[in-house]
């Protein structure tokens, strides 16, 4: 249902070094890139992200409560993709650790841009 997910940037530059480092370790493959946007697909998934600076020409900013939520199979990913987002320059939203009352191990950062990021491990949550 859901054809993509897109995060707005400054610095596309920036932000396609960030992101093709980033998801590395979750297998993410680059798709398509323009001038303008560049969209990267999952393994398993129909949904894509998008990287784009903004179509109207203003600045890119994050949303008050918009969040990227990445789902991983194990807790040791959660760790890795946090401790390398951190290495990549993002700011640390919250280190990993175990989240409602142990329901689902979780790490938060922010990317180049402040868009929010949660990276997440939920044992009901491994691909079926």
């Amino acid at each position: 249902m859901i054809s993509h997910l897109t995060l707005g940037t400054n610095n596309l530059t920036a932000a396609i070094d960030f992101y093709d480092q980033l998801l590395q370790p979750l297998h993410a493959k680059k798709v398509a890139k323009t001038e303008q946007v560049v969209f990267y697909a999952f393994k398993d998934s129909g949904t894509k992200l998008a990287i784009t600076q903004p179509h109207n020409g203003e600045l890119a900013t994050s949303g008050n409560g918009t969040m990227l939520a990445l789902r991983v199979t194990t807790q040791t990913l959660v760790e890795t993709v946090y401790n390398l987002a951190l290495s990549l320059g993002a700011q640390c939203e919250g280190k990993p650790g175990e989240r409602d009352n142990g329901a689902y191990f979780a790490a938060y950062f922010r990317d180049l841009d402040t868009n929010k990021l949660v990276v997440f491990h939920r044992a009901d949550t491994v691909k079926r």
